[in-house]
């Protein structure tokens, strides 16, 4: 489940910031590519910032029961 939401929010950061680029500013891009080199370092490194976020919020909400 945790790979599903990260791949969701990387997909949807670049989308995003591909549109930005096309109809606000160019300068959007540079999301594109920070969300594009953290791809590829936690593919080499197996560390995603999000997934520690994930599991933050997970096991909060699991102690709030």
């Amino acid at each position: 489940m945790k790979e599903r939401i990260v791949r969701f929010v990387a997909g949807t950061m670049i989308l995003v910031s591909v549109a930005l680029a096309y109809f606000v500013a160019l300068k959007w891009l540079f999301l594109t590519l920070f969300v594009g080199a953290n791809l590829l370092q936690s593919s080499i490194t197996k560390f995603c910032p999000l997934e520690l976020i994930i599991d933050y919020f997970t096991s909060r909400s699991q102690r709030a029961k």
